[in-house]
């Protein structure tokens, strides 16, 4: 990386853009099902709705959170090796 003289008016700007105009799925779109096209039935209602929140799980008030590396053993094979 270079690094650039800064002048006294440098501006610099990060753009996103997304496409909000999306066209209206259809069961046909999904690759999966046209795959296994003779697993599903004809007549299928369409894709879920989109939901906010399903489910919450509620934790305890005042708890911290664990704060310990992640393992790639279960625990007793943990123990055992050290």
């Amino acid at each position: 990386v270079e690094r650039m003289p800064r002048k006294e008016l440098d501006q610099r700007f990060l753009v996103s853009m997304t496409d909000i105009k999306q066209d209206k799925l259809s069961i046909e779109d999904v690759p999966i099902v046209r795959h296994y096209k003779d697993v599903f039935p004809e007549d299928l209602l369409g894709v879920p709705p989109d939901r906010q929140v399903e489910f919450t799980i509620d934790l305890v008030p005042g708890a911290t959170p664990i704060s310990k590396a992640p393992y790639r053993m279960a625990p007793l094979e943990l123990q055992e090796l050290k």
